[in-house]
Order: C-alpha cells, then structure tokens, then sequence
C-alpha cells in the first residue's frame, strides 16, 4: 500500500507518535516528573471549558506536555502542514490553567540546509504564538537526553 506521508521505516505514524511519547515518559521519569497518557485538563477561553487530553501530564504535580517527532522534509524543506499542529499545541497551552507547568516535548532534526533544528526554526518564526512559559525541549534520539531550547 502507498503511503506517501508514512514516515520512512516505520508501522505507522501512529507507533511513531507512542513510542516518541514513551521516550518523553522515560525522559522525565528520570527527571523526577511520573507522566501518564493522555491526561485530561479543562481548557478553554471567555468562561467556556471543555476537557482536553494532553499527550502526557500530571495533575499532582500540574504539568502537561505535548509531544512531536516531527522531522525536516525529505528535501530539507519546512514541514509547514506539521508546524500547524504545533500551532494548535500553542492554543490548548494557552487555553489550559495558567498552573500547569507546560512542556512542548519535540525531536531534535537538524537541518544542514538551515543550519538549525525544527524547534530552533518553529522559535524563531513563530514566538509570536508562543504563549510565556512554555517550555520547549528538543529530544536527542541516539543519545536519549533532552535539551530545553528555550528560557
């Protein structure tokens, strides 16, 4: 079957985003943050509020992230389309309590075009949808360590 959107070598995207969201799992748990699945938070603007399942949180310890192992195109070009759901991850952390701790847990692909990563690109051109305090972390896969790209 032709799936010209799959990412290359992998059962689907869908086992790409669970195992990039257990390595966030593990990430953390090492940093002393215990993440579960899918954590349910209400979010919303203007008093209207409606539960929102963030990929991982806390609701002891109020942390919620969203995670995207989301990559450079095969030509070295922006992912525009993949960089709108990073846009909507700004919206809900926007929308979300103003007391949770919000993590925005994305893979680290670097670009030698560009001389920089997605994140460090999606940083310098899209800040201006980047809600204060959102904390950006760019996940090294060989090397299973993380790295916050933001202050």
């Amino acid at each position: 079957m032709n799936k010209p959107f799959q990412r290359v070598g992998s059962e689907s995207n869908a086992h790409v985003g669970r195992y990039f969201e257990a390595a966030a799992r593990e990430f953390f748990r090492n940093m002393g943050l215990d993440l579960t699945p899918d954590l349910k938070v209400s979010v919303g603007v203007d008093g209207k509020e409606k539960l929102h399942a963030f990929d991982l949180g806390c609701e002891k310890q109020k942390v919620i992230v969203e995670c995207k192992s989301h990559r450079w195109t095969a030509g070295g070009n922006v992912p525009s389309a993949k960089l709108t759901v990073w846009n909507e991850a700004m919206y809900y952390f926007l929308a979300s309590p103003l007391s949770y701790r919000k993590i925005m847990f994305v893979l680290r692909d670097y670009s030698e075009k560009r001389k920089e990563t997605l994140a460090e690109y999606y940083l310098r051109t899209y800040s201006h949808l980047v809600p204060s305090g959102v904390e950006f972390w760019e996940y090294n896969e060989e090397e299973k360590i993380a790295v916050r790209v933001n202050t």
